[in-house]
C-alpha cells in the first residue's frame, strides 16, 4: 500500500505544479517561470505514472484496494504529463506567430487599445514573414461578407463579441470599428481584438484582427478566436 500512496503523492505533486503554472504568471512572476512549472509538472506526472503502474502490477494479487489506489495515481500522472505535451504538440503544429487577421493586405488597425498595451513585448507591425506564415498556416481565414446593412451588422457584431465574453474597449459605429480584449482563462493572457465593419456592394464585409500581447507563438489561439466569432456571427 505504501508504494501506491507514494505513487499518488508524486502524481499529486505534478498536478499541483500544473495547477500553479497559470496563476504564477497572473500574480506577476515571469512567464518563463510558469512555462518551467509546466515542464516539471510533465516530468513529475510521468514519474508518478510509472511508479503507479509498477505499484499496481505488484499489488494486483496482494491487495486489489492498493492496486486500485495505484491505478488512480497512474491516471492522474498520465493526465498531468499529457496536458503540457499536448500544448507543445499544438504549438509545433501551427505557425509561431501571434498576430492574425482576415485581411492580410490591409489589416484592421488599433487605436483606442494602443494606450492599454503599455510596454507589451509583441509589436503591432506585421512583417512579410508573418503574412506568409499566416497564409500557409491558416488558409481558411478570410473576410466575411453578409447581406445585412452595415449599421445592423455593426450592432450584431458588438453583441456577438459581448456574448463571447470579450471586453469592449470602444465601439465606433461611424468608423465601423469595434475594439475589445479577451483574457485567456488559465494564464490570463490579454489579447487585443479589432473588428472592422465595411459596406461592401449590396452587403457588408467583416474583418477581424486578433493579437497576443506576449509570447512569440499563440499556439493557434487567435485564429480559433476569429473562427469562433465568425461562426457565432453567422449563427441563426
Amino acid at each position: 500500500m505504501r508504494a501506491s500512496l507514494i505513487a499518488c503523492a508524486i502524481a499529486g505533486l505534478g498536478l499541483v505544479l500544473l495547477a500553479l503554472a497559470g496563476p504564477s504568471y497572473r500574480i506577476g512572476l515571469p512567464l518563463g517561470f510558469g512555462f518551467g512549472l509546466l515542464r516539471y509538472a510533465a516530468y513529475v506526472g510521468l514519474a508518478g505514472a510509472v511508479v503507479a503502474i509498477g505499484a499496481a502490477a505488484w499489488q494486483w494479487k496482494r491487495s486489489r484496494w492498493a492496486a486500485a489506489v495505484a491505478a488512480v495515481g497512474a491516471v492522474v500522472g498520465l493526465t498531468v504529463a499529457w496536458i503540457p505535451y499536448s500544448l507543445q504538440r499544438r504549438a509545433q503544429s501551427v505557425p509561431p506567430i501571434h498576430d492574425i487577421s482576415t485581411d492580410l493586405e490591409n489589416p484592421p488597425a488599433f487605436a483606442a487599445i494602443l494606450p492599454l498595451r503599455g510596454d507589451a513585448p509583441n509589436p503591432l507591425n506585421r512583417t512579410p514573414d508573418v503574412i506568409l506564415q499566416q497564409r500557409e498556416g491558416y488558409p481558411d481565414l478570410a473576410p466575411l461578407t453578409l447581406p445585412e446593412p452595415s449599421g445592423q451588422l455593426f450592432a450584431r457584431a458588438r453583441a456577438t463579441a459581448e456574448r463571447l465574453g470579450w471586453e469592449i474597449v470602444k465601439a465606433d459605429p461611424a468608423a465601423g470599428l469595434i475594439e475589445a480584449t479577451d483574457t485567456t482563462r488559465w494564464f490570463g493572457f490579454v489579447d487585443d481584438i479589432v473588428i472592422r465593419i465595411t459596406p461592401w456592394g449590396t452587403g457588408t464585409r467583416v474583418d477581424l484582427r486578433s493579437v497576443s500581447r506576449v509570447g512569440r507563438s499563440d499556439i493557434g489561439t487567435n485564429a480559433e478566436r476569429i473562427r469562433a466569432f465568425l461562426a457565432a456571427l453567422q449563427a441563426p
